[in-house]
Protein backbone atom coordinates (compact mmCIF):
# COMPACT_ATOMS: atom_id res chain seq x y z
CA UNK A 1 0.00 0.00 0.00
CA UNK A 2 3.14 2.52 0.68
CA UNK A 3 3.40 2.12 -2.90
CA UNK A 4 -0.03 3.59 -3.60
CA UNK A 5 0.44 6.06 -1.85
CA UNK A 6 3.72 7.09 -3.19
CA UNK A 7 2.18 6.99 -6.64
CA UNK A 8 -0.98 8.64 -5.08
CA UNK A 9 1.25 11.61 -4.03
CA UNK A 10 3.13 11.96 -7.23
CA UNK A 11 0.02 12.85 -8.90
CA UNK A 12 -1.81 14.98 -6.31
CA UNK A 13 -1.06 18.84 -6.81
CA UNK A 14 0.87 20.46 -4.43
CA UNK A 15 -1.14 21.21 -1.23
CA UNK A 16 -4.06 18.67 -2.61
CA UNK A 17 -6.34 16.45 -0.78
CA UNK A 18 -6.40 12.36 0.16
CA UNK A 19 -9.73 11.39 1.62
CA UNK A 20 -8.88 7.73 3.31
CA UNK A 21 -11.94 6.68 3.86
CA UNK A 22 -12.57 2.83 5.13
CA UNK A 23 -14.59 0.39 7.22
CA UNK A 24 -12.59 -0.67 10.24
CA UNK A 25 -13.70 -3.68 11.61
CA UNK A 26 -14.59 -3.79 15.37
CA UNK A 27 -17.00 -6.52 16.38
CA UNK A 28 -19.80 -4.79 14.56
CA UNK A 29 -23.21 -4.51 15.96
CA UNK A 30 -26.31 -6.34 14.73
CA UNK A 31 -29.83 -5.23 15.56
CA UNK A 32 -33.09 -5.90 14.65
CA UNK A 33 -35.16 -2.56 14.02
CA UNK A 34 -38.19 -0.97 13.46
CA UNK A 35 -40.17 2.23 13.71
CA UNK A 36 -41.32 0.87 17.52
CA UNK A 37 -38.21 -0.51 18.67
CA UNK A 38 -34.45 -2.00 18.92
CA UNK A 39 -32.64 -5.14 19.90
CA UNK A 40 -29.20 -6.10 19.55
CA UNK A 41 -28.91 -9.85 18.43
CA UNK A 42 -25.03 -10.23 18.42
CA UNK A 43 -21.88 -9.20 16.89
CA UNK A 44 -19.83 -9.64 14.00
CA UNK A 45 -16.88 -12.15 14.56
CA UNK A 46 -13.74 -10.20 13.35
CA UNK A 47 -11.49 -12.58 11.28
CA UNK A 48 -7.23 -12.62 11.51
CA UNK A 49 -7.21 -11.30 7.53
CA UNK A 50 -9.30 -8.18 7.96
CA UNK A 51 -8.25 -7.67 11.11
CA UNK A 52 -4.51 -7.44 9.40
CA UNK A 53 -5.72 -5.19 6.31
CA UNK A 54 -6.53 -2.86 9.39
CA UNK A 55 -3.53 -2.61 10.35
CA UNK A 56 -1.44 -2.56 7.22
CA UNK A 57 -3.77 0.55 5.95
CA UNK A 58 -2.73 2.00 9.45
CA UNK A 59 0.71 1.69 9.43
CA UNK A 60 0.97 2.45 5.67
CA UNK A 61 -0.72 6.01 6.33
CA UNK A 62 1.68 6.05 9.22
CA UNK A 63 4.87 5.20 7.26
CA UNK A 64 3.56 7.74 4.64
CA UNK A 65 2.85 10.70 7.49
CA UNK A 66 6.43 9.82 9.15
CA UNK A 67 8.06 10.29 5.15
CA UNK A 68 6.20 14.10 4.87
CA UNK A 69 4.25 12.89 2.49
CA UNK A 70 0.88 14.09 3.74
CA UNK A 71 -0.50 16.12 6.61
CA UNK A 72 -2.89 14.55 8.41
CA UNK A 73 -5.61 17.10 9.12
CA UNK A 74 -8.46 15.91 10.52
CA UNK A 75 -9.91 12.42 11.47
CA UNK A 76 -12.95 10.93 12.64
CA UNK A 77 -14.51 7.86 13.04
CA UNK A 78 -18.91 7.49 12.23
CA UNK A 79 -21.50 4.57 12.20
CA UNK A 80 -22.83 3.74 8.37
CA UNK A 81 -25.47 1.46 9.03
CA UNK A 82 -26.08 -1.48 6.43
CA UNK A 83 -29.68 -2.63 6.26
CA UNK A 84 -31.70 -5.61 4.91
CA UNK A 85 -35.55 -6.84 4.68
CA UNK A 86 -34.91 -9.94 6.24
CA UNK A 87 -32.10 -11.80 8.48
CA UNK A 88 -31.60 -14.08 5.14
CA UNK A 89 -30.83 -11.36 3.17
CA UNK A 90 -27.83 -10.45 5.69
CA UNK A 91 -26.72 -13.83 5.87
CA UNK A 92 -26.80 -13.86 1.76
CA UNK A 93 -24.69 -10.10 2.11
CA UNK A 94 -22.18 -11.53 4.33
CA UNK A 95 -21.25 -14.91 2.80
CA UNK A 96 -20.64 -12.68 -0.78
CA UNK A 97 -19.45 -9.44 -0.05
CA UNK A 98 -17.42 -10.03 3.62
CA UNK A 99 -16.50 -13.27 3.16
CA UNK A 100 -12.47 -14.51 5.03
CA UNK A 101 -12.99 -10.85 6.69
CA UNK A 102 -16.06 -11.20 9.22
CA UNK A 103 -18.55 -13.19 9.49
CA UNK A 104 -21.47 -14.07 12.42
CA UNK A 105 -21.76 -16.97 14.65
CA UNK A 106 -24.81 -19.67 14.39
CA UNK A 107 -25.93 -18.18 18.05
CA UNK A 108 -26.54 -14.93 16.20
CA UNK A 109 -28.37 -15.54 13.04
CA UNK A 110 -30.51 -17.72 15.11
CA UNK A 111 -30.62 -14.63 17.12
CA UNK A 112 -31.42 -12.33 14.59
CA UNK A 113 -33.78 -14.49 12.41
CA UNK A 114 -36.05 -14.94 15.46
CA UNK A 115 -35.85 -11.04 16.49
CA UNK A 116 -36.90 -10.09 12.99
CA UNK A 117 -39.74 -13.07 12.51
CA UNK A 118 -41.29 -11.68 15.70
CA UNK A 119 -40.83 -7.89 15.11
CA UNK A 120 -43.00 -5.41 13.85
CA UNK A 121 -44.00 -5.68 9.65
CA UNK A 122 -41.65 -2.57 9.20
CA UNK A 123 -38.60 -4.66 10.96
CA UNK A 124 -34.99 -4.49 9.37
CA UNK A 125 -31.91 -6.23 9.81
CA UNK A 126 -28.76 -3.70 10.29
CA UNK A 127 -25.42 -4.15 11.03
CA UNK A 128 -23.86 -0.73 12.57
CA UNK A 129 -20.33 -0.42 10.99
CA UNK A 130 -17.68 1.41 12.04
CA UNK A 131 -16.27 3.76 9.28
CA UNK A 132 -13.12 6.06 9.38
CA UNK A 133 -12.90 9.13 7.21
CA UNK A 134 -9.61 11.23 7.61
CA UNK A 135 -8.32 14.05 5.36
CA UNK A 136 -4.89 14.73 4.49
CA UNK A 137 -3.43 16.90 2.32
CA UNK A 138 -0.42 16.77 0.17
CA UNK A 139 2.92 18.59 1.49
Amino acid sequence: MVHALNEIRRVIVPGGILVDLRPVLDRWEIEVASARASQVTGRMKDFPLGLADDAAANKSMREAEKNSWFLRECEEFFPFIYSWDTAGEMEEWIEDEWEGFIETDEETRKATRSAWALGDADSRVCVNVKMLITRWRKL
